[in-house]
Formats: C-alpha cells, sequence, structure tokens
C-alpha cells in the first residue's frame, strides 16, 4: 500500500513530467511573501555540550539535515520547528521539523505563513523550490542574509485562479516519496 499511488497522485507525476504545471513567483518574505523570515539566535559551538540533552543542534552543514548533535540549552534562544532553515553562509536549506538551537545568527528561520502548506511534505517541497530559486544567487563569498532575501521571490505551482497549488505540491511530494520507497523494495 505505501508505495500505491493515488489517481491525484499519478496526475500529479504526469503533469510535472509533461510540462503542464504552471509557475508563479512570489515574494519569498515581506508584506506580500509567503513566508515570515527570522535571523535565528547565535549558539557557538563552545556553549555547549554535544549529546547533552533533546533538541536539535543545527548548523549550516549538510550532513544529517544539518543537526550536529541534541542539546538542552537557555530556551529563550530556541527556534520553533515546522519551519525551514537557511544556512546563511553555506545555503544549506533544511526543514526542521522539531523546535532546534541554531549556531549562527547568519542562519535565516523560514515560517510558512498559509496553514494550509505546513505540513512535512509541504515543507520538504518547498525546501527544493527555495533551493532552486535561491542557489543561482548566492555564494560563499556573496552569502544571504536577511536583508537580501527581502528581494528575493520563489517560483510554486499555481491553480487556474493563480494561487499557491497547495494540493498538487502534495500529491507531488507524496506520489515521489512512494516511488523512493517501491525502488528500494524492487
Amino acid at each position: 500500500e505505501k508505495t500505491e499511488l493515488t489517481q491525484e497522485e499519478k496526475d500529479a507525476v504526469l503533469q510535472l513530467r509533461s510540462g503542464e504545471v504552471e509557475w508563479k513567483e512570489f515574494k519569498v518574505c515581506g508584506k506580500f511573501g509567503i513566508f515570515n523570515v527570522n535571523n535565528t539566535h547565535s549558539i557557538l559551538q563552545s556553549q555547549i555540550v554535544p549529546k547533552s540533552g533533546e533538541y536539535p543542534y543545527v548548523t549550516a552543514s549538510e550532513n544529517n539535515n544539518s543537526v550536529s548533535t541534541y542539546v538542552n540549552y537557555d530556551i529563550e534562544q530556541i527556534e520553533e520547528g515546522n519551519s525551514i532553515m537557511i544556512g546563511g553562509k553555506t545555503l544549506v536549506i533544511t526543514y526542521q521539523e522539531s523546535d532546534y538551537f541554531s549556531n549562527d545568527s547568519h542562519n535565516l528561520a523560514c515560517y510558512l505563513k498559509y496553514d494550509k502548506g505546513k505540513s512535512k511534505e509541504m515543507q520538504l517541497f518547498l525546501v527544493s523550490a527555495l533551493y532552486k530559486s535561491l542557489k543561482p544567487k548566492y555564494s560563499w563569498g556573496d552569502s544571504i542574509s536577511w536583508k537580501k532575501i527581502q528581494k528575493d521571490t520563489i517560483f510554486l505551482p499555481i491553480t487556474a485562479d493563480g494561487e499557491i497549488d497547495w494540493d498538487f505540491m502534495q500529491n507531488l511530494i507524496t506520489a515521489e516519496s512512494r516511488l523512493a520507497i517501491r525502488g528500494v523494495v524492487e
């Protein structure tokens, strides 16, 4: 059952592969943006005790979803989970399911403004969309920042009336997950 696609999921995959999906540019943040974006707190590695607690300590590393260890620390400096973190200097973009601590105030925490898109699957779709939209603009020498992201945009699939197509995104990401599982099983 975990590898069988629903008709909606099959349709989403077909739409994407045939180029039938219409995309629209949206502001990443600001008054008309899809996210509220904040700089994260800065908790240096020298300030934490590795493996000392339950909260992920997130860095801008590509490894292990950017989680370097689990810690307990000053709860006033925690970042809210079910959000997307962008490594400011590295442009590593990850979905953080749980509340977490960040190692660098150059990192950005992105909180989706739309309730409909707050599922884990939807956030993973948005991670990919952000990466695809932002990667051509930034590099180590020209890293992203809170100020710069105010001008950035993201491309997302839209419905016939020009609204974000949350259902398409949900069906596509679920289909891709099932297809990946099927590939492993086979």
